[in-house]
């Protein structure tokens, strides 16, 4: 495959950065992944790393195949959430540590993606966003009830209520992972924080990352235009894309 990755995590207006990234090139195989600590609990920090850090040693040991990446990625989320529960288990519930998860597998010019909470995985394709991933948050909820409209979404009061993550309860979180999908030349793969996705324009962000010829330079300058439209109450903001060339 010929391809391009980026990468970037800005702190934004926020005390400390709590979304973590991984990009990881194989001689076949990527794997790209974002999490995003989450919010109001502690350690929110150590749980996005704990799960990368899991994503990561899973990915280096197997290096899956396609056919073999759904089940990899089940396997590798189970795993994390375990670590992260495993990591505040002394910790009253509330403040356990948690976090949203993004993975992706790439290998062949093809894509499996998995998610649990509100960060998403992005197909662009053709300057447009083909398809995304459901957010498990209440909002979600309510717009694919036809309660609210997607924009809605972002001002709703309830926004930043996030119904699955890992760590917290030692139950599994639901885990959505997508079917594998064939690339095309010029598709773009990108899993991003709500920090990104919330404050820009993805039909906007589709038409960039799909035509600008430097991947990196693009995601960077849409992650500083995220965390300047939400300023002075801006998010982590992290993104990881691929671009098949």
């Amino acid at each position: 495959m010929d391809f391009q990755t980026a990468e970037v995590s800005l702190q934004g207006d926020r005390e400390v950065n709590q979304d973590r990234l991984g990009v990881l090139i194989s001689d076949t195989e990527v794997m790209l992944t974002v999490c995003d600590g989450m919010g109001g609990h502690e350690d929110g920090e150590l749980a996005a790393r704990t799960a990368v850090e899991v994503f990561t040693a899973q990915f280096k040991e197997q290096k899956p195949a396609i056919g073999a990446a759904p089940a990899f990625l089940r396997d590798a989320i189970e795993q994390a959430h375990q670590q992260v529960v495993r990591a505040g288990i002394r910790k009253p519930l509330d403040h356990r540590p948690r976090t949203t998860a993004t993975l992706c597998v790439i290998s062949a010019a093809q894509a499996v993606w998995a998610h649990v909470g509100d960060s998403r995985v992005y197909l662009l394709r053709r300057n447009e966003v083909l398809r995304r991933t459901r957010d498990h948050s209440a909002v979600e909820s309510l717009f694919q009830r036809g309660a609210i409209s997607e924009a809605q979404m972002l001002t709703h009061p309830m926004r930043n209520f996030v119904e699955e993550c890992l760590g917290g309860e030692p139950d599994l979180p639901r885990i959505e992972i997508s079917e594998a999908t064939a690339l095309e030349t010029g598709d773009v793969i990108l899993l991003c924080s709500d920090g990104f996705w919330a404050p820009l324009e993805m039909s906007v962000v589709a038409e960039r990352l799909c035509t600008e010829p430097d991947l990196q330079e693009s995601l960077e300058e849409l992650a500083q235009e995220a965390a300047a439209a939400a300023s002075p109450h801006s998010d982590n903001v992290t993104a990881v894309a691929f671009r098949l060339e």
